[in-house]
C-alpha cells in the first residue's frame, strides 16, 4: 500500500485566480477530494480523480473520514473556502487527529493556506485592517451569545477593526443587528462599516456605511462585515468608490 497523505487546501474567496500555486498542486496531486459540495463544485477534476461532497453541519465527520482515507493509503486534499485555518477545516481536521486512532497522528498532514475573506474584503475596499484588528465569528452554534458580547465589548474597549464571519443566516436572523446595537453603545456613530459580498466572485458586491447607519439587511452568509475602529477613515474619491482605511499610528 502506498503512503497516504492528507492536504486540507484554502481555495481563496472565490475566482480562480485567487488559488495559489500551492493549493492548485496539492489538488492536483489528490486522487479524492473531500467538502462542502459548493466549494467542491468550484474545483475542476480529472476523470480519474473523486469528489466527496458534504453538508456544511458535518465538519467533523468530513475530517474523520477524509483521515481514515489517508490512512488507508489515499492521497486526499480536504477543500475550504478561504485560509483553511481561519474558521475551517485545518481546526477540524487537527481536532480528529487528537480523538482518532493514533494512525492519524502518525499521517503525513499539510495545510495548504488560502486568501481568506477578510482580506479579499479589505483588499477591495482599501486597508480597514492596516492596524491592530480581531477576527469574530458570530455564529451562536459553537459557542454562546453571551460570549461573543463580551468579545465584542472587549475589541471596542481597545480600539481594534473588527472582521466578522457568519454575521447573519436565516436561522440566526438577529445577531447582526444585536452585534451594531452593542457596538454603538461604545463606538463612534461615525465609524466606517464595510459590507462585501461575494468578493472574488461574478455577482460581489461592495457597500461602505457607517456604524449609526448599518444594518443587517445588507448583509447574508455570503458577505463578510468589517468594523473600523475609531481611527479608521473613509476617503471620499469623486468618480471611484471610497477608500477605507485604518492608519498605522494609534
Amino acid at each position: 500500500m502506498s503512503a497516504g497523505k492528507l492536504s486540507v487546501v484554502g481555495l481563496g474567496p472565490g475566482d480562480a485566480r485567487f488559488l495559489t500555486p500551492e493549493a492548485q498542486a496539492a489538488l492536483d496531486r489528490a486522487e479524492w477530494l473531500y467538502g462542502y459540495a459548493p466549494y467542491l463544485d468550484r474545483i475542476e477534476v480529472r476523470s480519474e480523480q473523486r469528489k466527496i461532497p458534504s453538508d456544511n453541519r458535518v465538519e467533523a465527520e468530513r475530517a474523520y473520514e477524509a483521515l481514515a482515507a489517508a490512512v488507508e493509503g489515499r492521497r486526499v486534499a480536504m477543500v475550504s473556502g478561504g485560509d483553511p485555518g481561519v474558521f475551517a477545516m485545518a481546526a477540524a481536521v487537527c481536532e480528529q487527529v487528537e480523538r482518532g486512532p493514533e494512525a492519524f497522528r502518525t499521517l503525513e498532514l499539510e495545510i495548504v493556506p488560502g486568501i481568506s475573506a477578510m482580506l479579499a474584503a479589505a483588499a477591495a475596499c482599501g486597508a480597514p485592517l492596516g492596524h491592530d484588528f480581531c477576527v469574530i465569528s458570530l455564529s451562536d452554534n459553537l459557542k454562546p451569545w453571551t460570549l461573543i458580547e463580551r468579545r465584542l465589548d472587549a475589541a471596542a474597549e481597545v480600539g481594534f477593526a473588527m472582521a466578522f464571519y457568519n454575521p447573519i443566516s436565516k436561522a440566526r436572523p438577529w445577531q447582526l443587528d444585536s452585534a451594531f446595537a452593542r457596538l454603538r453603545e461604545r463606538l463612534p456613530a461615525a465609524t466606517p462599516v464595510v459590507f462585501a459580498r461575494a468578493i472574488g466572485r461574478a455577482d460581489q458586491r461592495l457597500r461602505v456605511s457607517s456604524l449609526g447607519e448599518a444594518s443587517g439587511e445588507w448583509a447574508d452568509m455570503a458577505t463578510l462585515v468589517i468594523v473600523g475602529s475609531p481611527a479608521t477613515r473613509v476617503i471620499e474619491r469623486p468618480g471611484r468608490p471610497p477608500l477605507v482605511y485604518t492608519p498605522r499610528r494609534a
